[in-house]
């Protein structure tokens, strides 16, 4: 079981605790944030709040039973009734079924707390895992894309509300 909880100023330290366990094992799979993420956290930690606030962005972290960090999960660039999903579930939670949970839950919460109607996410090819996690949640692939020079897909889920739970239409 997890929770889902919207980043708030006092998750800074946990957060980037977890960002920098996870960093290696991040990098096999999605582009490296950098050395200046690192450096400038604190700032840009306060600059996803100020996006938080003004709407264009809403970010959760993933937090399991225990009440440990255990992912993030993201809609960005919030426009028009969309967004861009992103996820990461750290290395010791992989292979437990978080990442599926956590984009379930942000897939419900687009609906009824964000009022969104379709969302888009990229993955690398050789993302398997990943690409399997949007697969069980209703994304379709929909065109190729590049990410940091290496081949990826985009895919797509289009949200319906049906008495206050998504569904997902092809």
């Amino acid at each position: 079981m997890l929770t889902l909880e919207r980043l708030r100023a006092d998750h800074a330290h946990a957060l980037l605790a977890f960002e920098r366990e996870n960093r290696e094992y991040f990098a096999r799979s999605v582009p490296d944030r950098g050395d200046l993420y690192f450096a400038e956290f604190a700032a840009l930690h306060r600059a996803r709040l100020a996006e938080q606030d003004a709407g264009v962005c809403q970010f959760h972290l993933v937090v399991n039973d225990q009440g440990e960090l255990v992912g993030r999960v993201n809609l960005v660039d919030i426009e028009e009734g969309t967004a861009e999903l992103g996820y990461r579930i750290g290395e010791r939670a992989a292979g437990r079924g978080m990442a599926t949970a956590a984009v379930e839950e942000v897939c419900r919460l687009a609906v009824v707390a964000y009022r969104l109607s379709a969302l888009t996410a990229v993955t690398t090819l050789d993302n398997l895992a990943s690409m399997a996690v949007l697969r069980r949640n209703g994304f379709t692939a929909v065109g190729d894309v590049r990410i940091d020079d290496r081949p990826g897909t985009r895919y797509q889920r289009r949200l319906v509300a049906m008495h206050g739970s998504p569904t997902h239409q092809a």
